[in-house]
């Protein structure tokens, strides 16, 4: 998902400002499992430590940040810090 900075925002889960995927719908159809291993070395990658990534359906996300969306859309990769 790209932010207004052009970068992605699994690259910054602090985003705030993120384009959700029917805006850019090749970004949907990643798998779910490759897409949060790239997220999940991003994260790493910027020294945060403790996080969790899920894969949820999209109508069960509630209060969680979106940080991918893979299986056309369908489902959503959610970020927790700590």
């Amino acid at each position: 998902m790209l932010s207004h900075h052009g970068e992605h925002c699994h690259e910054n889960p602090d985003c705030s400002h993120c384009a959700n995927a029917d805006r850019y719908p090749a970004l949907a159809r990643k798998s779910c499992d490759g897409l949060k291993a790239e997220i999940e070395a991003n994260i790493k990658a910027k020294g945060v430590k403790a996080f969790t990534l899920e894969i949820v359906a999209s109508n069960q996300v509630k209060d969680e940040k979106v940080v991918g969306s893979c299986d056309d859309g369908t489902k959503k990769i959610t970020y927790k810090r700590g």
